[in-house]
């Protein structure tokens, strides 16, 4: 399987933005395990790389071809440098907080209002009802 000349545009961007250049990077390549079978034990397509400047280390080996594998690795690599350099700010950390927000729990305050409008709500569509005639 192929990438996209967009996604591979999209991410020498990004490594750009970041400043993180192709002789900055420590390139490895080992035998993948796990599924894949015998084509996966027999060929190196797991992706080894490390940032050297940072000291970030990624280690990919979700596809079974060594071409997407590389490409996955260096994704993965600029999102993890991305973090670090942003901190609070990065796409990631937002997504990670607002999970964290919808899971917390609401104070009691909170969820007595919401009881309370749903109550309304209920009486709101008990008067929508269709009135019965015969009876």
């Amino acid at each position: 399987m192929s990438i996209s000349l967009k996604k591979k545009k999209q991410l020498t961007d990004r490594m750009e933005a970041l400043k993180v250049y192709e002789k900055d990077l420590e390139e490895k390549f080992v035998r993948s395990g796990g599924k894949g079978g015998q084509k996966v034990n027999k060929s190196s397509t797991c992706v080894y790389l490390k940032h050297v400047p940072t000291g970030i280390e990624v280690k990919c080996q979700v596809e079974r071809g060594q071409a997407l594998n590389r490409f996955l690795a260096r994704r993965i690599l600029v999102d993890r440098i991305d973090e670090k350099i942003k901190g609070r700010e990065s796409a990631i950390r937002q997504k990670i907080e607002k999970i964290r927000r919808q899971k917390r729990r609401r104070s009691r305050k909170a969820k007595e209002k919401m009881l309370r409008d749903k109550k309304i709500q209920g009486e709101k569509k008990i008067l929508r009802r269709k009135v019965d005639i015969d009876k």
